[in-house]
């Protein structure tokens, strides 16, 4: 790596980032680090200074950066083509293995980005009730959120549910805003609350059943679950983070509880750009509009959507990660991680937690709980 590096090289990326991109980045990951290369569980930046990645690329690169089998699939596909907006055989039977692999899963339709598949999801939610025409009747949807926490000082009174519009920042539309109701991660008698009240508004609920570091409580995702079956709501879980890494099948097969809809992302494109919304076929035949006719059916189209590279770089994620013995590894050596953390935090005085599940965990430097 020394003989690559140049003192200046970095320095003069930043000065360059700074003119065409606000903030000085992408709006990712830390602006003042390019980074040049990745190789297994590291990266190197364009100074040649060597880190772990315990970010995993934000997710999509659990089976480490430029995976020698993956770049090997990739590269067969190269020379065939990157993208056709149309259907390709790696694409559909990517399809074929995450709909085997997801309880929810029977049909999907592929995005490029995690974002775009809940926008997605969202849509479909309201579309068995017809809520294009109006957005007043079963056009609401309620999305379990953790900063919304029981523990927040003035929160609420006993009994008061949460503001409808808080908290979505207000640069959304008010329509929009008067359209969601947001209510606390883990509390399942205020979702009771919420959804009886409003009952005859709300599509449907989308939640992450892992709420990026914190576990869903005893029997909270199946009171959602009970809660949306009985007053005939769609349940999305946000899979785009836990899919195929919380557990092959992602967390509904971790926790046992199977949604309407999922989002999935990350992963499943092996580092490149992909993204799905999968689901039952009932539902997912609002984007059909040879069943559904004019008045149910939900445009959805995306340029790359699919296309082959991406779905190589999935197929063989995906297959090494159904190799026995992988997700034992993972969690292994998340555990070994999160107990070095913790031991040495300690042994320096600082207050901390180390929260999260072995495969998707954090630091946070507080003596509060955050569960």
């Amino acid at each position: 790596m020394s003989a690559k590096m140049r003192p200046d090289s970095q320095s003069d990326l930043l000065a360059r980032a700074e003119r065409v991109l606000p903030a000085g980045g992408f709006g990712n990951f830390d602006p003042s680090i390019v980074i040049r290369e990745g190789r297994g569980g590291r990266v190197w930046d364009e100074n040649g200074r060597e880190y772990v990645d315990f970010l995993l690329g934000s997710g999509p690169m659990l089976v480490g950066h430029s995976h020698p089998e993956v770049v090997d699939a990739v590269q067969s596909q190269l020379g065939k083509g990157f993208t056709f907006f149309a259907s390709n055989a790696d694409g559909i039977a990517l399809a074929e293995e995450i709909c085997d692999a997801v309880a929810c899963a029977e049909q999907l339709r592929y995005v490029s980005t995690g974002s775009e598949a809940d926008m997605y999801a969202m849509r479909l939610a309201r579309a068995p009730h017809g809520a294009r025409q109006d957005p007043e009747v079963r056009g609401r949807l309620s999305t379990e959120h953790v900063q919304r926490g029981l523990d927040e000082p003035g929160a609420r009174a006993a009994g008061e549910l949460p503001p409808a519009d808080s908290p979505i920042p207000p640069a959304f539309p008010k329509p929009v805003r008067d359209n969601v109701l947001v209510a606390p991660f883990n509390d399942a008698e205020v979702a009771r609350q919420i959804l009886a009240e409003y009952a005859d508004e709300i599509a449907g609920v989308i939640v992450e059943p892992l709420q990026r570091l914190i576990p869903p409580a005893p029997g909270f995702l199946e009171t959602l679950r009970e809660e949306t079956e009985k007053h005939g709501m769609v349940l999305i879980f946000d899979e785009v983070v836990t899919g195929f890494r919380l557990a092959y099948g992602g967390a509904q097969a971790h926790y046992g509880v199977t949604p309407d809809l999922c989002t999935l992302g990350k992963t499943i494109g092996g580092g490149f750009p992909l993204a799905a919304l999968a689901g039952r076929k009932e539902v997912m035949a609002h984007f059909d509009k040879a069943k559904v006719g004019e008045a149910g059916f939900t445009f959805q189209v995306g340029t790359l959507s699919g296309n082959p590279i991406a779905a190589v770089a999935g197929l063989k994620t995906l297959e090494i990660l159904r190799r026995p013995g992988s997700y034992e590894q993972i969690r292994a050596t998340g555990k070994t991680i999160m107990g070095a953390l913790t031991e040495s935090l300690t042994k320096a005085g600082l207050a901390h937690q180390v929260v999260g599940d072995p495969v998707l965990f954090d630091v946070v430097f507080t003596e509060k709980s955050v569960a």
